[in-house]
C-alpha cells in the first residue's frame, strides 16, 4: 500500500495540524516561498514519489489560496506522487453554481476545472453550498457532512421543544435532514434579496410558538440573514433561537451583527480560520471527521459511517 503523506497550504495550517494528529502522523515538510511581488513557489522538502498525498487548503478568498493549492497539486504530480487528493474543508466560490442572471460566471465549475487540470486525482470537501457541484467534477469527490459534528452537540443541549428552521428556501433539504433525524418539525424563512448580502424581506412559513429554534445553514457570511431570521422567529413566539453553520465566513460586520443579535449562540466549525473571538460563537473542529475520511480513502473502505443516518 502506498505511503500516506499530509501537507498543508498556508491558509489552513491550524486545521491541517489537527487533522494530521488525528490521523496519526505529523504534517509533511513543505516550503511555501514567495517572491517579493507575491508570486508563489511551493516545494516539497521530502520525497513523495509513489505516495498518496493529501493537500489541505480551504479556498476562501483571497484567490491566492486557490492558486497556492493548484501549484501544490502541480508540484506533487511533477514529483511523481502516486495519487493527489485536494482536501478542501471550505470550497470557495460555491455560491456561484449556476447562471441565475444573464452574463455571469459559473465560478464553481471553473474552480472544478482548475483543480482537475492542475492534476488532482480526488477532492475531499465538506458541506458544499449546492450538492450539484459534485457533478462538476469528473474525478472522485468525497462530500462530508457537518451533521456528524453538530448532531452530537445538539443532543448534549437537550432542548425540550426543539424545532429546526431553514433561513431560506434553498436550505430546506439540509434542514429537513436534521428534522427527520430528531423526529421534529421544521419551518422555513422565505427571504427576498435586493442584492448580494442584503435581505429585503422575510416571512416565516410554519409555527414556532413556544419552540426552541435551531437555524441550519451551510455558511454564514455577514450574518445578516441569520440575525434577521432570529428576530422574526422570536417575534413569532419562539423561546430561543440558535444557529448552526458549517463554514464561518464572517465577513464585513458579521461579528458586530452577531453580538448585537438575539441569537443565543452561533455554532460553526474550523473550516475557515476565525478572525476574532465572540462570546456568542462556538467553534467545533472537523479534524476528526477529515482524519477518518482520509483513513477510509487510503484503506479503500466506505465513508458511510461518517454520515448521520
Amino acid at each position: 500500500m502506498p505511503e500516506t503523506k499530509i501537507f498543508s497550504g498556508s491558509n489552513t495550517l491550524y486545521l491541517a495540524k489537527s487533522i494530521a494528529k488525528a490521523y496519526g502522523q505529523t504534517l509533511g515538510d513543505l516550503t511555501l516561498a514567495k517572491f517579493s511581488d507575491g508570486e508563489m513557489s511551493p516545494s516539497y522538502n521530502e520525497s513523495i514519489r509513489g505516495c498518496n498525498v493529501f493537500l489541505i487548503q480551504s479556498t476562501n478568498p483571497s484567490a491566492d489560496n486557490l492558486l497556492e493549492l493548484c501549484l501544490m497539486i502541480d508540484a506533487a504530480k511533477r514529483a511523481s506522487a502516486y495519487k493527489v487528493c485536494a482536501v478542501i474543508p471550505y470550497f470557495g466560490y460555491a455560491r456561484q453554481d449556476r447562471k441565475d442572471r444573464p452574463r455571469v460566471s459559473i465560478a464553481a465549475k471553473l474552480i472544478a476545472n482548475m483543480l482537475t487540470s492542475a492534476g488532482a486525482d480526488r477532492i475531499m470537501t465538506c458541506d458544499l453550498h449546492a450538492g450539484q457541484i459534485q457533478g462538476f467534477f469528473d474525478i472522485p469527490l468525497d462530500h462530508l457532512n457537518g451533521s456528524a459534528i453538530f448532531v452530537p452537540y445538539l443532543k448534549s443541549l437537550d432542548l425540550g421543544n426543539l424545532i429546526f428552521a431553514s433561513p431560506d428556501v434553498g436550505g430546506v433539504g439540509r434542514t429537513r435532514a436534521y428534522a427527520k433525524h430528531f423526529e421534529v418539525d421544521m419551518v422555513v424563512c422565505d427571504k427576498h434579496r435586493k442584492r448580494a448580502n442584503e435581505v429585503a424581506s422575510m416571512q416565516v412559513i410554519g409555527d414556532v410558538d413556544g419552540k426552541d429554534v435551531v437555524l441550519i445553514d451551510d455558511l454564514v457570511d455577514t450574518a445578516g440573514t441569520m440575525c434577521k431570521a432570529a428576530n422574526i422567529l422570536l417575534d413569532k413566539g419562539a423561546n430561543s433561537v440558535r444557529a448552526i453553520s458549517t463554514h464561518g465566513v464572517l465577513s464585513g460586520n458579521a461579528y458586530e451583527n452577531i453580538e448585537n443579535s438575539q441569537l443565543s449562540e452561533l455554532v460553526i466549525t474550523d473550516t475557515i480560520p476565525a478572525k476574532q473571538e465572540s462570546s456568542k460563537i462556538k467553534v467545533l473542529s472537523v479534524s476528526d471527521l477529515f482524519a477518518q475520511a482520509i483513513h477510509a480513502v487510503t484503506g479503500n473502505t466506505s465513508i458511510s459511517s461518517l454520515f448521520i443516518q
